[in-house]
């Protein structure tokens, strides 16, 4: 049950985010919206430290001073595999007019509905390995930093549910309920892959280390790539510093309390 809960808190925070085209005309305020980005910024950052990468590198010990191999190939290979995704499927970040990827004629809002697709499949399978590793009895993962990494995507899901079901709503004149489905479902494919991924766990445990690393890098790509920019568009502001810096902080105190 435990489990079950940790892979569908990131659902929970696109859900709730969807939610917002009941009660607003328009987007989220901007200092929200950058407070939000950075605070989930600084949970994934911190997150991806010490609940992938750390025992990513504590799996790997045994490799001496070539431990660092699976910690900095995975990481890699997380990274090159949502650049690849950037490059082959054509989406729209929040804020930009111009679209990425292969030409065509998508609506906006349909591509917005790609771009939060996108990085939902590997950070679903990002919370899916965590909770995995946390299975492992070797993983060095426990119960309070896979559940700070799965809040830190739920945070971070939150303004990207408002982002899709606001934009249907107004553009496709759909009604509320219609546009808050859409944005809920965007979100979907986060607990899909997350629990693939735990029932692939068996197969998993012998390159869990790569593949924490994998997770380590497809999160680390969507805060460089989307997050800290989307925080710092528009007027000058330090509200996403300051958030980032709180996530970073709060994600560090619980990770650390835990290993003493």
């Amino acid at each position: 049950m435990t489990v079950f809960l940790g892979l569908m808190i990131p659902f929970l925070g696109t859900t709730l985010g969807a939610a917002c085209v009941f009660f607003l005309k328009n987007a989220l305020g901007t200092n929200v919206q950058k407070a939000l980005l950075g605070f989930a910024s600084g949970v994934m950052v911190a997150a991806s430290v010490w609940s992938l990468l750390i025992p990513s590198m504590d799996l790997s010990a045994s490799m001496g001073r070539l431990a660092f191999v699976p910690a900095c190939g995975g990481l890699l290979a997380g990274m090159a595999f949502l650049l690849l995704m950037d490059r082959v499927i054509p989406h729209l970040h929040m804020g930009a007019e111009k679209a990425e990827g292969p030409s065509c004629s998508l609506k906006k809002s349909t591509m917005l509905v790609l771009a939060v697709t996108l990085h939902n499949i590997p950070e679903g399978m990002a919370v899916g390995v965590v909770f995995a590793g946390m299975l492992a009895e070797n993983a060095h993962i426990t119960t309070a930093a896979a559940f700070a990494l799965a809040i830190g995507i739920a945070i971070q899901n939150f303004p990207e549910g408002a982002i899709i079901s606001l934009p249907l709503k107004a553009e496709n004149d759909m009604s509320r309920g219609k546009a808050f489905l859409g944005g809920m479902l965007s979100g979907v494919v986060e607990p899909i892959a997350a629990f693939l991924t735990i029932l692939l766990s068996d197969l998993l445990t012998p390159v869990l280390s790569w593949f924490l690393s994998f997770a380590a890098g497809a999160m680390l790509y969507v805060v460089v790539e989307e997050l800290i920019p989307e925080a710092s568009e528009g007027e000058h502001s330090n509200i996403g510093t300051i958030g980032f810096a709180v996530g970073f902080a709060q994600i560090g105190r619980a990770s650390c309390r835990e290993r003493v």
